[in-house]
């Protein structure tokens, strides 16, 4: 199979979650945009070295690491991006008032507990919870032993849950 041919049918499937997973990355749409680009880019390249027919974790890694190397370039840590709620909105539901606006602050509410997580917590929980890898591909993705995938998620839910739960934990012991 030619190589424009393999990427179309490997890589380009995924676009859409690998933008996703660049944008919680990055925090930013236009970044999490050139983030894409470039890892598309550097995965049309060296499609040839992706060894599966299951491209999903081999481009989620090229763009974690594009996403990386931008905010290094950029001398901006994960803490000093900036959380656009925007990105994340979802325009055009359907449903009663009072219904949308609880779904919209319960959104934003996980929105931005999800946006206080450092990086390596906030990229496990995206692989995981939103783009459901295993943990064997978060490992991976991340270059990391799947025990270090285990203890991020592990501190990362612990972390949302005192950032969400806090009220929530208060009112289910009623």
């Amino acid at each position: 199979m030619s190589t424009p041919t393999r990427f179309e049918s490997l890589v380009v499937p995924h676009l859409d979650e690998a933008y996703t997973l660049a944008r919680y990355l990055m925090r930013d749409a236009h970044d999490a945009e050139d983030a894409t680009q470039e890892a598309m880019l550097k995965a049309l390249r060296h499609v040839d070295q992706c060894r599966t027919d299951n491209a999903r974790p081999w481009l989620f890694a090229i763009i974690r690491n594009t996403c990386h190397t931008l905010l290094r370039r950029r001398g901006t840590t994960a803490a000093e991006v900036s959380f656009d709620e925007t990105l994340h909105s979802h325009e055009g539901e359907a449903g009663q008032p009072d219904a949308v606006l609880i779904r919209a602050a319960d959104r934003e509410s996980v929105h931005t507990a999800l946006a206080a997580l450092p990086l390596v917590y906030r990229e496990v929980v995206v692989l995981r919870e939103l783009q459901g890898l295993s943990y064997k591909e978060i490992a991976e993705v991340a270059d990391v032993p799947i025990g270090t995938v285990m203890s991020r998620l592990g501190r990362a839910r612990e972390r949302l849950e005192s950032l969400l739960g806090g009220a929530a934990g208060k009112e289910g012991r009623r």
